[in-house]
């Protein structure tokens, strides 16, 4: 189990040179097989099921050290993968979605999963979700400028969104 742990750390640590280098597709590769590895140790632990619910059940039998390698190995690779889709020509909103409610689920004020996923709720024109995961995001840094930007845009389209619904009551 610790040798799987190590080897999804050291695929982290590649993801993490890979985007260093701009390499952005197969830094995505070494942060799945990280996670891959991740699930041979919940397997091995006699585990099933989602990363999230994994943790709490597997750590009977993995050692406190290891549940918390796991963990954090875990919240850097999602993390990490929602910046490179990000960089992706053609951006998987929803895919960057999931990655940061589970880092969210893990750390609810880490503050880059709570901005990322203001900005994939805004593409996928879910507003209001996208508004509350941004304002959270200024709470926990109220002079970032792309976290204020964003916001502004997604007032101006809710405010648009309700002058049309408007005409559309009218007309």
């Amino acid at each position: 189990m610790e040798a799987n742990i190590q080897k999804a750390i050291d695929f982290k640590v590649e993801g993490h040179r890979c985007y260093k280098e701009k390499k952005f597709r197969e830094a995505i590769g070494k942060y799945h097989r990280a996670l891959l590895q991740l699930k041979g140790v919940h397997v091995v632990d006699g585990t099933t099921g989602s990363e999230v619910n994994l943790l709490s059940q597997a750590s009977t039998k993995m050692t406190e050290d290891q549940r918390r390698a796991v963990e954090i190995t875990e919240i850097e690779c999602y993390d990490s993968l929602t910046a490179c889709l990000l960089q992706s020509e053609l951006v998987n909103y929803e895919r960057v979605k999931e990655y940061c409610l589970k880092v969210l689920d893990h750390q609810r004020d880490h503050f880059k999963a709570m901005y990322r996923a203001g900005i994939a709720f805004y593409h996928l024109g879910d507003y209001e979700l996208a508004l509350r995961y941004l304002r959270d995001a200024r709470n926990r840094e109220p002079s970032d400028t792309n976290v204020l930007r964003y916001i502004q845009l997604t007032e101006m389209k809710m405010s648009k969104r309700e002058r049309e619904s408007g005409k559309e009551a009218l007309g």
